[in-house]
């Protein structure tokens, strides 16, 4: 990959807001800042030396939320980085889409121990192990047996893997598919994909339109989409990895591993709802999601929610994800107890988790990126 000399002197700036009404509506007030000054400085660093381009970090308390931001959209560019700017979230998607599965079962639509057989094209003979198939539940916590990514995957370009996977492949690559290791957990974007086709197939509707629709429009968050306006493209920081600009990831097929793009301020109204610090119709179904349904044993017993993941450090227990694609970076996290919750978003694919990890829990080391679940082009 070229290279490409990035300035060391880039813009930062550091916001906050604060929840004034029901469902999110922002308000600009003076609030205390709740980004720790060491994670400024981490982030003022890595911009600096060019480990990354741009950083936005939300952290979401009751008090309001605070953003702090570092870069620019573009290298080279003068146009900072900020909490309205678009990044593309990866596997930061996948909570989304298990919030699609977890409305469903509020709904009376499905439930979690219900065999996805019913929702396959007939033409499709369902992954089995033995006489049984996958569950619901097991698509949503990485338990289906179903590899990290299609076995069929062939891309025309490598830069954007999943843009001409079809939905005939999809078809091809589970139908009749021998589930070895069913009921134990093997991190899936396959798994997730199809659990995102399947909602699509049962409610007759697109992915991005069931995520709007039941999603974004409830909470208000208007700038979490795949598909863009001219507007929004405008605001979309150009990804990087190890300097070369990265085009950003289509994926019509595969949509529910992971396809949208957000902001800070998007994802931490949907951090702040998951704490219930914004009444929602959906925090019965996003309480369900935070329960363990399952256990990572071979990542140390990780409890894994539905989409989220587990993290006990500190003395307390983060209920996180992130997400990567080929040229940007995500987390988001929350304790629950602690009613404090962090986004981070880059334009660089360069692990940020621990700035995430860090405000959530004090004691662990800025620099430590040992993460909580595997990542395969996530």
């Amino acid at each position: 990959m070229r290279t490409v000399r990035r300035l060391a002197i880039l813009l930062h700036v550091s916001t906050c807001v604060v929840f004034s009404i029901a469902l999110a509506v922002a308000a600009w007030a003076d609030e205390p800042n709740a980004i720790p000054s060491d994670v400024q400085e981490a982030i003022r660093s890595r911009v600096d030396s060019g480990r990354n381009v741009g950083i936005v970090v939300g952290v979401i308390t009751a008090q309001g939320t605070c953003f702090y931001s570092c870069g620019t959209m573009t290298t080279g560019g003068d146009r900072a980085v900020d909490e309205t700017t678009l990044f593309e979230i990866g596997s930061v998607g996948k909570p989304f889409t298990a919030l699609l599965l977890a409305d469903a079962v509020e709904r009376g639509d499905l439930s979690l121990g219900d065999p996805i057989d019913a929702d396959l094209p007939s033409s499709v003979v369902p992954p089995s192990s033995g006489d049984r198939s996958i569950r619901y539940q097991e698509l949503a916590t990485h338990t289906s047996g179903l590899p990290p990514i299609p076995e069929n995957l062939d891309p025309a370009d490598w830069n954007n893997p999943y843009a001409d996977y079809t939905v005939d492949q999809l078809y091809e690559a589970i139908s009749g598919y021998e589930l070895e290791s069913l009921g134990a957990y093997g991190y899936s974007n396959l798994g997730f994909g199809l659990l995102g086709h399947l909602l699509e197939l049962r409610y007759g509707a697109s992915y991005e339109g069931l995520v709007i629709e039941r999603i974004c429009d409830v909470l208000g968050m208007p700038d979490t989409r795949a598909t863009l306006s001219d507007e929004q493209r405008s605001r979309t920081a150009t990804g990087y990895r190890e300097g070369e600009a990265f085009p950003i990831w289509a994926n019509p097929t595969l949509a529910g591993a992971g396809c949208l793009l957000s902001t800070a301020k998007d994802l931490s109204v949907f951090v702040a709802a998951n704490l219930g610090l914004v009444e929602s119709p959906l925090f019965v179904a996003m309480q369900l999601m935070h329960e363990p349904h399952a256990y990572a044993y071979a990542y140390g017993g990780i409890p894994v929610g539905l989409a989220w993941h587990m993290r006990d450090t500190g003395g307390k227990r983060i209920i996180e994800h992130h997400g990567a694609t080929g040229g940007c970076w995500s987390y988001a996290g929350f304790v629950i107890e602690d009613q404090i919750g962090v986004v981070v978003l880059s334009n660089t694919y360069a692990d940020s988790d621990d700035l995430g990890i860090h405000v959530l829990d004090p004691t662990w080391p800025l620099g430590d990126s040992r993460s909580s679940s595997s990542l395969l082009l996530a």
